[in-house]
């Protein structure tokens, strides 16, 4: 017989369900429960949609402020199964948009970086992004800041 004081296990998949409804329940936006964690708006984001583990401090400021409970909360400090999508493809319009722009422009941008720096990648570990809003007369555009560490192959 399993003992009471066992928390039943929450996912990350389920703390990032609690997330989303606490956020719109309390109408608050990412940046301010960002402002909250004391992390960056795109940082924290990830780590509560579950592709980023939180410290302790993280955790209980993002459930307190979230007002979720000790299982959500622990969930937050898991570390992520990251790059998880639930289809090879996405299906959503949005992450679709940025896996049609990388098969559109992935070997320009390969090729750009190669001439620029060598042979190597840009690391997604050694990672920072940022997504802005740009007004624009012909309709608002999406500015994407993506900024990884260059990382040389080593031979």
């Amino acid at each position: 017989m399993a003992s009471s004081s066992i928390v039943s296990a929450m996912t990350k998949q389920g703390a990032a369900a609690a997330v989303r409804h606490a956020k719109a329940r309390l109408g608050l936006t990412w940046t301010q429960i960002a402002e909250a964690v004391g992390r960056p708006v795109a940082w924290t984001t990830s780590a509560l949609l579950g592709q980023q583990p939180m410290s302790e401090a993280e955790a209980k400021a993002a459930a307190s402020l979230l007002d979720l409970g000790e299982d959500v909360q622990q969930a937050f400090r898991l570390q992520p199964t990251r790059g998880a999508l639930d289809s090879p493809i996405p299906t959503d319009p949005t992450i679709y948009r940025f896996y049609e722009v990388l098969q559109v422009y992935g070997p320009t941008i390969k090729e750009l970086i190669h001439e620029e720096f060598g042979d190597g990648i840009m690391s997604a570990i050694n990672f920072r992004m940022d997504v802005k809003r740009e007004r624009d007369p012909t309709g608002d555009r999406v500015v994407v800041v993506l900024n990884g560490k260059f990382l040389p192959y080593q031979w």
